[in-house]
């Protein structure tokens, strides 16, 4: 069964996340209304991600340098493989067209773009800091769905989660997927500049949550 995340259960948690980052909601919201105006004429639906996530076996990957070599374990043929950003240019690397991509637009635009235009759906998240990849990337899109971390909007959605990769598995469970299996994540990566590693604690956090 779907769990469908509800705005009034996210919305607290949303608001820790600005208090603890000094995010600007403002910001978030106003990327979303232009992320919002961009799809106004193209009617993006949520349909295939329903097809592809409802009652599937999903795996979730992550941008982590372990993911090339995980992914020599497992058989993605079978399943709803969803690439956070960039972990995109790995997949393709290893001849995996991801189903899904998750991202924010600051991963390798050539890959996503490449993915795009073999079928992939690109689920672009709308924050305060990339408002201008939004203007850039999104109309080169052809297969893209709309999200955001604030209000929700007609055409852009809030699954719930912060990071890509968190989303990914938000989304996942939102469209009642069976199961998530994450590969190529390092919650504890000390190479990381202190604001990634606290995004990814609290990536770590969501994720336990969802």
């Amino acid at each position: 069964m779907a769990i469908i995340m509800d705005f009034t259960d996210w919305e607290p948690i949303y608001q820790e996340i600005l208090k603890d980052f000094d995010f600007d909601r403002g910001k978030d919201e106003h990327s979303a209304e232009i992320l919002s105006k961009l799809l106004d004429n193209r009617s993006p639906s949520t349909h295939r991600l329903r097809k592809l996530l409802h009652q599937k076996y999903i795996i979730v990957c992550g941008n982590a340098p372990s993911l090339k070599e995980e992914l020599e374990s497992v058989d993605v043929s079978n399943r709803t493989t969803i690439a956070a950003d960039g972990a995109t240019s790995t997949l393709l690397n290893q001849a995996i067209l991801p189903d899904i991509v998750v991202t924010d637009l600051d991963g390798n635009m050539d890959d996503i773009i490449s993915a795009d235009r073999l079928g992939s759906i690109i689920v672009v998240h709308a924050h305060g800091d990339n408002i201008p990849a939004i203007k850039r990337y999104v109309p080169l899109l052809n297969h893209v769905i709309g999200s955001t971390q604030s209000t929700p909007l007609k055409n852009v959605h809030n699954f719930g989660g912060f990071t890509d990769g968190d989303r990914c598995a938000f989304m996942a469970r939102h469209f009642g997927a069976k199961s998530v299996t994450l590969l190529g994540f390092d919650f504890e990566d000390a190479t990381v500049s202190p604001i990634k590693k606290k995004k990814l604690q609290w990536a770590k956090k969501l994720i336990r949550m969802c």
